[in-house]
């Protein structure tokens, strides 16, 4: 549950015995709808040893510090850059207040609360945990942040990308194959993401858990067309930044070009203009446009910086 719509973000849980594992926690409104999830398969808060997130965007790290109090016994397992922002997440919220206004901040999120550092544990790339019958391999995939990873599970054969192997809104899929990159500010890396999708298949995973959202099998598809993406963002970044269009233009700039290529790839597979779902698509086009602007921004900040 985000945004008030079901199949949006998801929250997976992982049973070994008497203990769980819960990867990605949403946000701190969809807590509720996580515990009523393990009441239904028999798993008691106190058996949940791991709260997992990729990484410490609101969608996927903004439920930890309520899910955590709900979960006595649980340690967050975290990135080492996404740790210190669980532990103290007051820039993390500051941020976000200034995007979004307090009252849309807590409508999205709700409440954030520090973590004790205690409860939080760093996870080096290519570190593997053994939960029961099954090993975690933790490997980092940058491109959508420099603070994410994705976790290869050997039980299942499958990867809980987050947010690295692109959106796969499955009320969007009725027509066929429909997925994109998600690019966010600050640190999106088309290249970086493009090797992210490349380790992630590398893996030989059959199956992959965006949060936005699996589980997905059409993996080789899924990869060849995040790739063609990617270089397309890439080549219009590069444009752009030498067109001398100026700062103030490019939000705009971009989330017109998201919302045509969106628009373009779904016109392609038949979905109508008036398909109810196609309203999903309006925080990320936004969010999207925002990501490539920024990467133009920062790339003539530091041709700035070295005149």
């Amino acid at each position: 549950m985000y945004t008030g719509r079901e199949k949006v973000a998801a929250a997976f849980l992982l049973k070994e015995g008497d203990s769980a594992a819960i990867i990605e926690t949403n946000t701190t409104h969809a807590v509720p709808h996580i515990m009523k999830a393990l009441q239904e398969e028999d798993v008691q808060p106190e058996q949940v040893k791991w709260i997992i997130i990729t990484h410490v965007h609101l969608d996927h790290a903004g439920g930890a510090s309520a899910l955590l109090a709900q979960c006595p016994n649980a340690t967050l397992l975290a990135h080492p850059k996404a740790a210190p922002h669980m532990i103290d997440p007051s820039r993390l919220v500051n941020s976000a207040m200034d995007i979004y206004g307090e009252e849309t901040f807590q409508e999205l999120y709700g409440e954030i609360q520090p973590i004790a550092e205690e409860r939080v544990r760093i996870m080096e790339d290519g570190e593997v945990l053994t939960f029961g019958e099954r090993t975690l391999r933790f490997f980092y995939t940058r491109g959508h942040a420099n603070h994410h990873f994705s976790i290869y599970d050997s039980h299942l054969n499958a990867v809980f990308a987050g947010d690295s192997f692109g959106i796969v809104y499955p009320q969007l899929q009725s027509k066929g194959l429909f997925t994109f990159p998600s690019t966010p500010p600050t640190d999106f890396d088309a290249q970086a993401a493009i090797d992210s999708v490349d380790n992630i298949l590398a893996t030989g995973a059959t199956t992959v858990y965006p949060t936005h959202y699996g589980p997905v099998t059409a993996l080789d598809a899924i990869g060849s067309s995040l790739r063609k993406q990617l270089a397309m963002f890439d080549e219009w970044i590069e444009e752009v930044d030498t067109s001398g269009r100026p700062d103030e233009e490019l939000d705009d700039l971009f989330y017109k070009r998201v919302r045509e290529h969106f628009d373009t790839m779904l016109q392609s597979l038949g979905v109508a203009k008036d398909d109810p779902w196609r309203v999903l698509l309006d925080i990320d086009c936004m969010l999207n446009g925002q990501g490539l602007a920024f990467a133009v921004k920062k790339r003539r900040y530091k041709r700035s910086k070295q005149k």
